[in-house]
């Protein structure tokens, strides 16, 4: 018997909640099988059983707090369980033979029910060696994803690291792979619908298991004749039964109606959007792929349609009856659209709340004259168009705030789920917010103080590309430090962003403009001047530490050639 030590269950997750218990006690489990849900403070989790047994104790009663490496549960193996029974067998039944007995047992007479209520020794065999395939952990804080693809249908065989469905969750699409070979037996999720991480994904028969059945039925095949007859009856009608339903299921007019529509995750997700079949949308791509322009001209065609609909002349009666009851019309009605909040937006939602809620913001503001460095990027510019490359202001603002960051490292900071410690970073990961098809991502740029800028410009350029593409790697998109927000592009001189836990800072920045200043001389001259709006959290700075900062990255941005006496 051994005790199963809770796991890690996330990032800075010391404590859980057992929320429910889906054994008991003295249960039989297999390996990877739901034992436990538990809540933390980010998700709602399943717990599988790392091996076959039996449960012989429960530590933790529902409603109660488990720690982290803890002892949360007791499971017997197999091989303790069959010792346990032989041990138990001659004490527990009064009837079992003595060992003096020499006598050899007299056969029991198998009646024809008893022969016709036994099951067939291969579907037995079948069941048993189905495993389940658990999800596993996509990504930090991912719960959840969507099917976007099978590329397995049920029935075919499998190999080892061969991709067998490809999902889409908030933040990337990616592959999940076959852990052994084997052969596909059952997708317990179809097309588009949603996936929990540590719940079973799909059932498949290993390729041992696969093997030894196939050599059971070549044994049962060859045996002889009239030995069980009964049983080989049963037999042999289930193989009819088999052989008449089997090509029907693995048959390809029924996999050409699962074949996936090629389109891209961002016209997947327009179509959702518009509440439409993708099926429904005819592709002018190559191979029948359906583009942005396909959805949007299905779309006008559609409204077009009920348009003609509406000016065709109806009875006026029910409307006038709906007007004297003072009950809204059915075309009021049909114009309200209800949309399910999943995806990078039902994330966000999440945790802005959680941010907004737990986080003491406090606000700075700041203009900076970034009139000396938009001459610099100009002469810059063209070198990097020499080269085939493109720069724009953000990995100029980023150097500059690895910069400052390395004078406050405050500002560099996590603090941690408790609020009781203060994490530095070692490494200045810069966040920057995506406006994406599909919702705001904010990947970040790994180690900007120890980048050139052309490096970091190459890297700026990339995560703005995948972002924009929803093809964002999960790595891009962990372990920030600081993130900057760059409404301006879209317009907006001030915003109030919401700072991205567990991070303690984040600045918005406003669009550039041409503004009038005094010179030093009092002659008013144009400059162009950005501003910039910082949130912090109180529980970690204050606003002295925030000003000096904020100056120091201000004489950076406004005086570019200071930076190089600090470059590495």
């Amino acid at each position: 018997m051994s005790d199963f030590l809770l796991p890690d269950i996330g990032e800075g997750i010391v404590e859980c909640e057992v929320v429910k218990w889906l054994v008991s006690e003295g249960d039989t489990i297999a390996e990877d099988q739901p034992v436990a849900e538990v809540t933390t403070d980010k998700a709602l989790v399943e717990i599988p059983a790392p091996q076959a047994g039996r449960v012989t104790r429960l530590y933790v009663r529902e409603g109660e707090t488990a720690r982290v490496h803890a002892p949360l549960f007791a499971i017997a193996s197999a091989d303790e369980n069959a010792i346990g029974n032989v041990e138990d067998s001659p004490r527990s039944n009064p009837g079992t033979r003595s060992h003096h007995d020499t006598r050899p047992p007299e056969p029991i007479a198998a009646t024809p029910e008893d022969e016709a209520l036994q099951p067939p020794e291969p579907d037995a065999g079948r069941e048993s060696a189905t495993k389940d395939f658990i999800l596993p952990d996509l990504g930090e804080g991912i719960v959840e994803c969507e099917v976007v693809a099978w590329r397995v249908a049920e029935g075919d065989e499998i190999a080892e690291d061969q991709p067998v469905v490809e999902v889409s969750t908030d933040k990337a699409v990616m592959e999940i792979t076959a852990t052994e070979a084997g052969r596909m037996v059952r997708h317990y999720c179809q097309l588009d619908e949603i996936a929990r991480v540590h719940s079973p994904l799909f059932a498949y028969v290993p390729l041992a298991s696969d093997d030894r059945r196939d050599s059971a039925d070549a044994d049962a095949a060859t045996a002889p004749a009239g030995t069980v007859p009964r049983e080989t009856t049963v037999t042999q009608k289930e193989d009819e039964t088999s052989e008449v339903t089997q090509p029907v299921m693995g048959s390809p007019s029924s996999h050409a109606d699962r074949r996936r529509i090629p389109a891209s995750p961002a016209v997947r997700r327009q179509v959702r959007e518009l509440d439409l079949r993708l099926e429904d949308v005819p592709g002018s791509g190559k191979d029948g792929r359906v583009l942005k322009e396909d959805v949007l001209a299905f779309r006008q065609e559609q409204e077009k349609r009920q348009q003609q609909r509406h000016a065709e002349p109806q009875n006026p009666q029910p409307k006038v009856a709906a007007l004297v009851s003072g009950t809204p019309t059915s075309d009021a009605a049909s114009e309200e659209r209800i949309e399910p909040l999943r995806g990078v937006r039902a994330v966000m939602a999440r945790r802005m709340s959680e941010a907004a809620s737990t986080i003491p913001h406090f606000a700075y503001g700041e203009e900076f004259d970034v009139t000396e460095l938009l001459a610099l990027r100009e002469r810059l510019k063209r070198d990097f168009e020499t080269r085939g490359e493109r720069l724009t202001l953000m990995p100029l603002l980023m150097k500059a705030l690895a910069l400052a960051v390395a004078e406050f490292p405050l500002l560099n900071c996590r603090l941690n789920p408790a609020a009781d410690a203060i994490h530095y970073q070692t490494s200045c990961n810069i966040g920057m917010a995506v406006d994406s098809a599909s919702g705001l991502l904010v990947p970040n740029v790994k180690h900007v103080e120890g980048l050139s800028l052309r490096e970091v410009a190459a890297e700026v350029e990339r995560l703005t590309r995948a972002a924009r593409d929803g093809r964002v790697e999960p790595a891009d998109l962990k372990g920030g430090t600081i993130s900057i927000s760059n409404i301006g592009v879209l317009g907006g001189t001030y915003a109030m962003p919401i700072i991205n836990a567990p991070e303690v800072a984040i600045v918005a920045l406003g669009r550039v403009q041409r503004l009038p200043r005094f010179a030093e001389d009092g002659s008013v001259v144009s400059r162009a001047i950005m501003s910039v709006t910082w949130s912090g959290d109180h529980r970690v700075l204050d606003g002295g530490t925030m000003a000096r900062f904020c100056n120091r990255w201000k004489g950076y941005l406004e005086d570019p050639e200071t930076m190089l006496a600090e470059l590495r």
